[in-house]
């Protein structure tokens, strides 16, 4: 079956291999998750979902960042925001999290946002030693949404999860892997081959085992911290952007944010 191209999301993919990669490829960007590429990554997970040989999915970022989060410039022409629109983060965080393959996020430079929930919602994940976490959601007037809070509360538990929300702090690779949001830290010029290397080793092992033992896991974690609640994200981004003193937050951090560049 021939390998589908997208705008903003490649799939590599050697004939027939049993282990591919998913890049968000907007480089230029630093691969801010725009409507256009989350409608993108909703689609092809959903093709790689229907590949039964491939059992081993590597997510990762073209150029020097994994995901700068939401796209700001979506973000400034938020006054009309629909809840279609909203919910399109939700969305594509739960295609890639229900793709029946192992997944391994490869996380390098900035991770911000909605790319530490889509990371979040990988099976394991690798960071290079230069990565900076950050979720800047709350200084920009807006609740984390798209499921990210459960995602985060049952990898990383309550009190951790409240604090990096709430205080908007970075947080580089050698924290995330004393939180175990990270299983390994790799020097940056290895995250690649060492991401290809695990994928590799995984592959060989039996389907069937495979996907049992990740359904069961996530079976288990559904039980303690389950994303299926959180379908009312989009209803509290919509009220947030129409909070004056919210949309206050979110001007002041844009209007920084311009100013450091």
């Amino acid at each position: 079956m021939t390998t589908p191209t997208f705008d903003t999301i490649r799939i590599d993919r050697e004939a027939d291999a049993p282990a591919a990669h998913l890049v968000l490829d907007r480089p230029e960007r630093l691969n801010a998750l725009s409507g256009e590429l989350l409608r993108d990554l909703m689609a092809a997970c959903r093709w790689l979902d229907d590949q039964p040989d491939v059992k081993v999915v590597v997510v990762r970022g073209e150029g020097r960042a994994f995901s700068a989060g939401f796209d700001l410039d979506d973000f400034v022409a938020m006054d009309g925001l629909t809840r279609e629109v909203a919910e399109l983060g939700r969305l594509a965080t739960e295609a890639l999290d229900g793709i029946r393959a192992l997944t391994i996020a490869a996380v390098h430079g900035h991770c911000v946002g909605g790319g530490v929930v889509l990371a979040a919602a990988c099976d394991l994940r690798l960071a290079s030693d230069d990565v900076r976490f950050s979720i800047p959601e709350v200084d920009l007037g807006i609740p984390l949404a798209w499921s990210g809070i459960p995602r985060l509360a049952r990898e990383l538990g309550p009190a951790i999860t409240k604090e990096l929300v709430l205080t908007c702090r970075p947080f580089d690779a050698h924290e995330a892997h004393s939180l175990r949001f990270v299983n390994r830290v790799v020097p940056a010029g290895d995250l690649f081959d060492a991401a290809t290397q695990l994928a590799d080793e995984l592959a060989t092992k039996p389907t069937f085992s495979l996907r049992a033992t990740k359904t069961h896991v996530d079976a288990v974690m559904a039980e303690i911290a389950g994303t299926a609640r959180n379908a009312n994200d989009a209803d509290t981004l919509v009220a947030a952007l129409r909070d004056p003193e919210s949309r206050a937050f979110g001007k002041a951090y844009l209007e920084r944010f311009t100013a450091r560049d």
